[in-house]
This record gives structure tokens, sequence and C-alpha cells, in this order.
């Protein structure tokens, strides 16, 4: 199912196959916002499964959104993505030039990408909430998420100023926002234990790049 976004002129060249709940899909969503770049959306309905359909399983045989397919190029994992990002369009850098304040970002987004958000994937949850019952499902999340939180948490409780890690929006952050949200709105988090984080992410909501990028904006966006 395509739906057009932003600006969908012939010019346009990047398509981004998305899920409006996937917070994966809404890091690239977010850091293709914060770049200024143009992007045409099509959605995947992974409700209903279309990311099993044969179109979709060309672009990524793991069935997994969001994918980027930019002129010839296919990109899937939205950590492969926005470091592509980076290195074809670095106006607008999330990656700073110092190599210690890189090496945290870094660190931030892998935490996130390996060690929190596949806790909580769709088909993880729905396997054991099959097996053990929804109160042990959304435990199961909740518990990883907090262990995830506590290590970022100390992280960056000397690191960061206005955002993760510094004044500047970096690539952590556009990690950071997304999990943040996810955390507090979709498991019930407690933010209170982690005050870092909650600042941090009470200054991302001020950003219209978040707002735009958030879930309940897109277009194939469900009430």
């Amino acid at each position: 199912m395509e739906i057009s976004h932003g600006d969908s002129s012939p010019s346009t060249k990047i398509v981004l196959y998305s899920y409006w709940k996937s917070s994966c899909s809404w890091r690239v969503r977010f850091a293709l916002r914060l770049k200024g770049l143009a992007y045409k959306y099509k959605a995947v309905n992974l409700a209903k499964r279309e990311h099993f359909s044969p179109e979709f399983e060309k672009l990524n045989p793991l069935h997994f959104v969001p994918v980027l397919v930019d002129g010839s190029v296919v990109v899937a994992e939205s950590y492969a993505i926005l470091l592509y990002l980076e290195d074809k369009y670095p106006q607008i850098a999330l990656l700073p030039a110092d190599p210690k304040l890189k090496a945290i970002n870094l660190q931030i987004a892998s935490i996130i990408n390996s060690s929190i958000q596949p806790f909580h994937m769709l088909g993880i949850l729905k396997r054991i909430e099959e097996m053990c019952g929804p109160e042990e499902s959304r435990s199961f999340a909740q518990s990883n998420i907090d262990k995830g939180f506590h290590c970022l948490e100390n992280l960056l409780q000397k690191k960061s100023g206005r955002y993760a890690t510094g004044e500047q929006l970096h690539m952590a952050d556009v990690f950071l926002a997304p999990q943040i949200a996810v955390a507090a709105d979709r498991f019930g988090v407690d933010m209170s234990k982690f005050p870092t984080l909650g600042r941090i992410y009470e200054a991302y909501k001020l950003l219209p790049e978040f707002h735009d990028s958030s879930p309940q904006k897109q277009p194939d966006a469900e009430n």
C-alpha cells in the first residue's frame, strides 16, 4: 500500500517502507526530517501481514520494516539505513566529528538497537503471550526496557546536555526518542526512575521533527 508523504514530486527518489507503530521505522522518519530530506512513504501493514508479500520479500527477506530505497540502492534495518543516510547525505550530520563523542552516540544506538528494542518486538511478545499469557508478555518487555534504561541513565548522567550527548541532536537522540516514547506510552514504564532520560525526552517533545515523524502523524495511523 502506497501513501504519499511529504514531497511526492517526481524528483523525490527516496522511498521509505514503514509501519506507523514501528519504533525502528520512527527512527528513520525522525532522521529524514532532521536532515530535511523529502521522501515517499509506502505503508506496510504488519497487522495484515503485508510484510510477507512477495513484493516486500524482494526488498527484505527477513520481512522487517523499515526498508529504504534510494534510486537503485535498497537498504534494510534502521541502523544500516541511518549510516547510509549519513554517508550519502552528510548535510545536517547526525554523527559528530569528534571520535569520542561519535563512539558514545554509536554505543547508545547499539544498546537500543540490540539490547532493548528486540525484546519488545511484536512477534516475540505475541509468542510469549501464546505460551504464558498477556501479563507475562508485558512484564517481559518492561523488565528488559528497565534494564536497558538503567544502563542508558548511568551512561548519560554526566554526558547529556539539552539532548543525549550535548546541545546538538545526534544519532543517539534518533534512537532514544522513539524508544522512550514506546516505553512510556505503550508499555507503561515509569520514567521517574530515569530522570536524565525523562528530561531529554521533554526536549524532544518540543521539536517539530519529532512530532512530524511520530506514529500518530503518519498517513497509515489508526485511531
